[in-house]
């Protein structure tokens, strides 16, 4: 069997990540497995490269003449590769789409795919493909995308008709990554093949570390509370770092813990973040904070934090979680999306309330007075293993 694994890039997002490493999954379980990319980052033989840049310029002309301030919001797919004319989709028995958007595969190419007979599972690592225009529906509740906020006129209604038609035309299964993102692609395409299956995580990386040398290996201290979160883009009001931000100030005064003062930046090795007087630190990964390096590193980085946050306000099944919980590190996030799936509540991690700093602030500081790291382990082994992940694709590739 040959899968053809198609996204816009092989590292860049967690669309993207995921992809990639199911690929390499699916390799190490039977299947000839290849990714097609516009953007390769890795150097990995398996990956293909395609196309220019030239569709995504012209998709962000067309969309910033609606809505400059939120360019990244949107994507009509009406540019992109015609990625059937390669040997790649040629040869291959399965396409699988991941992330696709900004230019990479038009509606015009999958109507091609689909015309041309091809068996289509498309992974669904946000809601765009259900949606007319958007990558996360959020407090929207327009039906069939009429009168969405991001666009004027028709064009989201008449982009949301044009996928349904597609849809109806070709032998496509849907993959929720989370239960949260599955069964909202069931109401929104109730005649649609959607099934449920978790991303995977290589455990050969990302396991359990003995925390204290972790944090020798990372120049951490041994004798504090370590607070872990990443930073991707902060001023990205869907990932919510203002109400981490107000959390962490809360800390400084909470009851239980040490007060948290703002640290100088040079009294440890990190950019960013906060340092306690004594007994409790916050490390930043990304924009503003600390560079990793590589995802060894980010393993040790995770094994060394006592707890994981992630602040999110909209998310399907994110990867992060699934790592620092597969290196023993709790995790603590607000009740939305798949998250809530991912952690189970006050067993290896604390789901806070959504939007309520306050319930975050006390769910940090319930995650760092539990030991919770065994349950953690368990919990990531049991759900994101590669070789499990892989089994239940190939079934789905192998379903008629």
């Amino acid at each position: 069997m040959k899968v053809l694994l198609v996204s816009t890039s092989d590292m860049a997002g967690g669309g993207a990540i995921a992809a990639f490493r199911l690929m390499e999954a699916l390799n190490n379980n039977g299947v000839k497995a290849k990714m097609l990319v516009r953007d390769k980052l890795s150097s990995s033989v398996t990956v293909a490269q395609v196309g220019t840049k030239i569709p995504k310029a012209l998709e962000r002309l067309q969309i910033m003449s609606y809505m400059k301030g939120k360019l990244w919001q949107a994507d009509t797919a009406d540019f992109g590769i015609n990625i059937t004319k390669t040997d790649e989709y040629k040869e291959a028995d399965i396409i699988h789409l991941h992330w696709i958007n900004q230019g990479m595969v038009s509606l015009s190419c999958l109507k091609k795919m689909i015309k041309d007979g091809k068996k289509i599972v498309w992974t669904l690592h946000d809601e765009w493909p259900y949606l007319g225009i958007c990558h996360y529906r959020g407090d929207c509740q327009e039906t069939e995308c009429k009168n969405c906020p991001l666009l004027p006129g028709s064009i989201a209604h008449k982009h949301y008709l044009r996928k349904q038609e597609l849809y109806k035309e070709g032998n496509i299964t849907f993959v929720g990554c989370s239960q949260w993102i599955t069964d909202r692609a069931k109401q929104a395409m109730p005649k649609a093949k959607v099934v449920h299956i978790n991303n995977c995580v290589p455990h050969d990386i990302f396991r359990g570390i003995d925390q204290q040398e972790a944090r020798k290996k990372m120049g951490l201290p041994l004798d504090k509370k370590i607070i872990l979160f990443c930073s991707q883009n902060l001023n990205d009001e869907r990932k919510g770092y203002t109400y981490l931000q107000q959390a962490l100030n809360q800390l400084k005064t909470h009851p239980l813990t040490p007060p948290v003062k703002e640290g100088r930046k040079e009294s440890l090795p990190l950019r960013g973040g906060l340092e306690g007087s004594a007994d409790l630190i916050t490390v930043c990964i990304g924009k503003g904070g600390r560079y990793i390096s590589s995802p060894e590193e980010m393993a040790m980085m995770y094994a060394a934090a006592d707890v994981f946050i992630i602040p999110s306000l909209q998310d399907n099944l994110p990867n992060t979680i699934a790592e620092a919980m597969s290196c023993g590190t709790p995790c603590v996030g607000f009740n939305v999306g798949g998250i809530p799936e991912m952690i189970d509540h006050q067993q290896n991690g604390y789901v806070a309330k959504y939007k309520d700093v306050t319930d975050l602030t006390e769910g940090i500081q319930y995650v760092l007075t539990h030991d919770m790291r065994e349950a953690a382990l368990h919990k990531a082994a049991s759900a994101y293993g590669e070789t499990h992940v892989a089994q239940k694709y190939i079934n789905v590739y192998e379903s008629r």
